[in-house]
This record gives C-alpha cells, structure tokens and sequence, in this order.
C-alpha cells in the first residue's frame, strides 16, 4: 500500500482533522509502522461513538500499517470520579471494553494505564517536569477535556492532574499519532505547544467526529482559550458544541447501545429527532455518513411501490441530497437506518456476552 492510499483510510470518514496533513505524508514515507494510540476512560455500557465509530476508525489506522493500541485509562477514570471511583469496578469494567476492543479491532493492543506508570518508573519524574510548563490556569481550561470547567464547584486537586499526565502519557508510549474525538482536540494542542520545549517528539494528531445522540440539538459557541496562534491552521478560535447531544453512555434513550435488543434499537429510531429536510445536525444523517457509508457501498432504502419503490445510494451525499430535497421522508431513513445498524451491532452483541454481575456494577454507578 502506497503513501497515498495510507493517507486516505487515516482521513475517511469520521476523520474530521489531521494535524497536520504535511506531517503525517512525512511520517508515512519515513515510517511504514508507525505507532499509534487512542485513551479512553472507563465507564458505562459501550455504544455506537465509544466502539463502532471509534473501532471503525482504529481498523482504517490498521488496514494502514499503524500498530494500534487502545490505552485504557483506569487511573483517569478514578481522578474523574467515574465508576463512583471504585477500583475494583474500574479493573472488572477494563476487562469488558480490552475484550470489545481485541474482538472489533483484531490486532489491536491495549494498554493499561496503571499498568504503563507501574513499569515505567521516570513517568513522574517526566509529569513534573511538564506540569512546569504549565499554568494553574492552563490545567484549569484544559479540564473541559473531561467533560468539566474549571467554574464547575466542586473540582479537585486530583481532577488539575488530569491533563498532565494525559499528555504524558502520549511521551511515555513514544507515540507517532494520538487519536481521539474532536472534544480531545485541547490536550492535542497543550502537546503541539509544550513538548517541544522539552525536545519530546511531537506527535501527529488525528480527529474523529463526534457522534451525536437522537435527541434535539442545542449548538452553543464558546471562546477556545487554548488558541496557541489563531493564524496557525492546527488551532481553533473557538469551540461550538452540541449541548446535550453527545451520545452519552448515561443517557439511554438517545444512544445506542451495544448491548441493546434489535427492538430497543428499532425503538429508538423510531423516536429519534429528525426533522424533514433538515440536514445539520440530523443524528440519522451523521450515522449514516460516519458509520453505513463507512462499511456499506450502498445503501438500499426499502419501500412500497406506491410511495416510490426501493432507491439505491452509492454515496452519502446524495443520501443527503434527496432528503433536504424532501425527497426521502424522515420515516423511510429511520427504518433503513436502523436496518443497518442492526446488522453491524448484532454480531458483537451475540460474541460478547457480560455477566449479571458486570451489568449491575456498571448500571449502579452510571
């Protein structure tokens, strides 16, 4: 596989930014395995964003050449109070999303945080020494990349050492690229701006879209003050944001998950916000382009004779254009939607089977 060929499975879709396009052509011409990861906290059920958009994304990585690991990040998700910080449910619930993983993503390796700091004995060492090139108030802004501010009242000292050691933790695996979803982008910036000054090798970052939940939208922009120069292509002067809308592993009626029946995730979609001819920020839509397209080379919409007969799609945008056209109603896109989210969930639902006492320790604590 060429360079080139390389280069496009790391932009498909749900690819949203390279950082930047120049140095990963560099990087693929002077390394043909480059090493790679994505971190993830441990919580809640996994869903359509958190492993099939996300795995999707890791297997583009691997059909590439990158060796891929998934860093499951046990001692984040006790600093973010996830899990009720329990150390054993964060260890059992590790084990359910390194078995997803292996299973969607063959080839994958996963990480252990607490298992990275316990061989790595200069990890602190090297916290320190970024944690002074940077400001309270820097580590305060950053926090948003756990899903916080810093005005929130009730945020730690232990939740100001989060970014820090997130950061660290791209040096200490010696990464080549860092990957995450686009409410990551802070902390890929903090290294873009920080490690050089330490001469730490400065990773590519990529970023994948964020999946929306099925409720209704609210957009809201707030100012990025993470901006390390506006006319700089790898920064942003601002962050808009969905309130509310992210598929989240503890709002179960807007997401879908794994573990859902075929029924329940009929069900959903029936009940999803989708208006007729409205095309931004349509959650159908967005599954459609980032996870069908991804794996399908068309898509069959299935309907009576009298309300038009079957209409094949080989590419989303014209999926698109028919429905802002009005042309595809709302009812039709649902039930194909759900069709094919069907067929891509079943599979690992029926492989990966938890037990009564894993599904009530994470329902207790989400």
């Amino acid at each position: 596989m060429d360079v080139t060929e390389k280069i496009a499975l790391v932009k498909k879709d749900p690819t949203e930014e390279v950082v930047t396009n120049e140095e990963l052509e560099n990087l693929f011409r002077t390394n043909s395995h480059p090493k790679h990861y994505i971190g993830l906290e441990i919580s809640g059920f996994l869903h359509l964003g958190s492993l099939i958009l996300t795995g999707f994304k890791i297997n583009d990585f691997i059909k590439a050449g990158v060796k891929c690991t998934v860093f499951l990040a046990d001692w984040h998700t006790f600093i973010n109070n996830k899990l009720g910080g329990d150390w054993e449910k964060i260890r059992s619930v590790s084990k359910y999303y390194a078995n997803a993983f292996k299973l969607f993503c063959p080839g994958v390796k996963i990480i252990q945080g607490s298992e990275l700091y316990e061989s790595r004995k200069e990890y602190w060492l090297e916290l320190v020494k970024f944690a002074k090139h940077m400001s309270l108030e820097r580590a305060k802004r950053s926090l948003t990349i756990m899903g916080r501010t810093a005005e929130e009242e009730k945020i730690d000292l232990g939740q100001l050492l989060y970014p820090p050691m997130q950061a660290v933790d791209i040096h200490a695996m010696d990464l080549d690229i860092v990957h995450a979803g686009m409410d990551q982008r802070k902390i890929h910036m903090l290294v873009r701006e920080i490690f050089p000054k330490m001469k730490w090798k400065v990773p590519v970052a990529v970023h994948h879209h964020i999946l929306p939940g099925l409720s209704e939208p609210q957009t809201s922009t707030t100012k990025d003050s993470s901006v390390l120069n506006p006319s700089d292509s790898s920064t942003l002067d601002t962050d808009t944001t969905l309130s509310g809308t992210k598929m989240s592993k503890s709002k179960s009626d807007s997401g879908i998950f794994i573990h859902d029946s075929d029924d329940e995730i009929k069900s959903k979609f029936k009940k999803a916000w989708c208006p007729e001819g409205v095309v931004e920020n349509n959650p159908l839509l967005e599954i459609s382009r980032c996870l069908i397209f991804h794996e399908f080379k068309e898509i069959i919409v299935e309907r009576p004779s009298k309300f038009g007969g079957n209409i094949t799609f080989t590419s989303y945008q014209q999926l698109e254009k028919e429905f802002s056209e009005k042309k595809l109603h709302p009812s039709d896109l649902k039930e194909t939607v759900s069709r094919y989210i069907v067929e891509i969930i079943k599979p690992i639902r029926h492989k990966l089977v938890l037990s009564e006492e894993l599904v009530n320790a994470i329902r207790q604590t989400t």
